[in-house]
């Protein structure tokens, strides 16, 4: 299995603060990769060097062998990553569709005809996008009514209007009710299998990452100090001392056999 992601010594400080240490990871085609820690771990810190919106100081973000250090963030977003956010980042005064054909208009260079009648281009694309993340009956509602989840649902479908290899989420379910969370990270689950696309999550909710990650890499305070399957990282008693608590080791093995 080929890696679309190789993360090599990287590292980032801000003044006298060490944010990411040395850090080297990779990401599998295909592959669900969970990246987790505690706040201020470094996990933000990460994504946005992969994106392009901070240099790292040192190390190397090779995207399908290709380095992508010093890349602006548009052109790194051109290459074939997508990106969610913790808070949804959708137009509230546009339509679900409209929201879509946004991204897909920005993707393939045409915002020059914003103003022309948004709704007869890249329609059945937007259309295709929304049915995906089951979103495609609200296609006509405006954004700003739309409950929370659904609006997690929107964004996934943004995040895929560039044909991502690779999927950076940024904890997909937060404030999500627990439903929605499941419901939302199955179809994650659905598209990495189906759709050609790898995905690198952080997420706090335990049992959505012990149910759907392939595989977890744990960090703390900037350096990476586990890596591995779901039965590795439930066992590994320095993620239990130092992310979990180690006081958590019953609660972390009754969500892994969940």
């Amino acid at each position: 299995m080929n890696n679309v992601l190789e993360i090599s010594n990287l590292s980032k400080n801000f003044g006298g603060i060490n944010a990411v240490n040395n850090v080297s990871f990779n990401l599998k085609d295909g592959e669900l990769l969970a990246l987790i820690g505690p706040n201020g771990a470094g996990k933000s810190t990460c994504f946005n060097m992969i994106m392009g919106q901070i240099l790292p100081n040192q190390g190397k973000i090779q995207f399908m062998g290709e380095n992508l250090v010093g890349r602006p963030t548009r052109e790194i977003w051109r290459k074939g990553i997508g990106r969610t956010f913790q808070i949804t980042a959708t137009y509230p005064s546009m339509t679900v569709i409209e929201n879509v054909q946004i991204a897909l208009l920005s993707f393939h260079n045409r915002l020059f005809s914003f103003f022309k009648k948004t709704k007869n281009q890249f329609q059945d694309k937007a259309e295709s996008l929304l049915e995906l993340v089951g979103m495609l009956a609200q296609a006509d509602r405006p954004a700003a009514v739309l409950a929370y989840g659904d609006l997690k649902r929107l964004e996934l479908a943004i995040a895929l209007s560039n044909e991502p290899r690779l999927l950076l989420m940024d904890e997909p379910t937060a404030g999500m009710a627990p439903k929605a969370r499941i419901e939302l990270m199955a179809l994650t689950s659905k598209i990495v299998a189906t759709k050609s696309v790898s995905v690198l999550f952080t997420e706090h909710d335990m049992d959505i990452v012990f149910t759907h990650a392939h595989r977890l890499i744990v960090l703390n305070r900037g350096e990476l100090i586990a890596g591995g399957t779901v039965e590795e990282i439930r066992n590994n008693q320095r993620v239990q001392e130092v992310y979990l608590g180690g006081g958590n080791t019953f609660e972390l093995e009754r969500r892994s056999n969940a």
